[in-house]
């Protein structure tokens, strides 16, 4: 397949999980992928697994909080692709479980709140602005049903996604003009580490048999920037068939 050949994507947290098959499905259809996670072996790992594949990708260093990686990452795609960015997926995200909120470290609420929330806010900033002198472009935000429901000895992480909501639908609106479209995607339990982490602190079943699976996720992201140029979906809200 190769709907999306000779676009440019970036996905943020790309080294595991989820981030890891959207990179995975976009590369399939032909994007030539960027790789953006703070472990680099890992990176090199699945930019060798793709390139073996016969697939297009390469692999960038990242910390999404960090303003001068995302500088970096931009100085980049100017010299290697002529300043041209089709999709950006922001993935990367973290989240502390298990304390309530007032005994919640600020060091555990700021590094929540700077991955999931400094980090999208870091990544439309350096990187719309190539969209618009491109002339478009969509730019995916990896929510959670987090944000639209509490979340009990994680309201760090609920905030950063409440947050995430708020931040996507404002950008929508103001990238609108420039055909760019913002949306998000909200998975309710996915078989990824941080959710497992998340279900064992209120002392729930961690069994990922009937959770969501990565590929799930990737398949609502391929459905957003494969839709028509006329179509704008702005939010995706995925459930397991069945409770976990």
């Amino acid at each position: 397949m190769s709907q999306l050949q000779g676009k440019l994507a970036i996905v943020t947290g790309a080294s595991r999980g989820i981030g890891r098959a959207i990179a995975h499905s976009l590369a399939q259809l032909g994007a030539h992928v960027i790789l953006c996670a703070r472990d680099t072996a890992k990176l090199h790992q699945l930019a060798d697994e793709l390139k073996s594949q016969g697939l297009s990708a390469e692999n960038a260093t990242c910390d999404v909080t960090r303003p001068q990686d995302w500088e970096a990452l931009a100085a980049g795609i100017k010299q290697r692709h002529h300043g041209k960015l089709d999709i950006l997926i922001n993935n990367a995200g973290d989240g502390v479980f298990g304390k309530p909120l007032h005994e919640t470290s600020l060091e555990d609420w700021t590094r929540t709140i700077d991955t999931n929330l400094k980090g999208v806010y870091l990544g439309i900033k350096t990187m719309a602005p190539l969209m618009i002198a491109n002339g478009g472009g969509d730019i995916v935000n990896i929510a959670s049903l987090a944000a639209k429901n509490p979340v009990k000895n994680g309201a760090a992480y609920a905030a950063s996604k409440w947050g995430l909501n708020g931040l996507s639908v404002s950008a929508a609106e103001e990238l609108r003009e420039y055909n760019i479209r913002v949306s998000t995607v909200c998975p309710g339990s996915t078989a990824t580490n941080l959710i497992l982490d998340m279900r064992r602190a209120n002392s729930k079943d961690a069994d990922t048999s009937r959770m969501l699976q990565p590929s799930d996720i990737a398949h609502a992201v391929v459905t957003l920037v494969t839709q028509a140029p006329q179509s704008f979906i702005s939010e995706l809200l995925i459930r397991p068939t069945r409770k976990p």
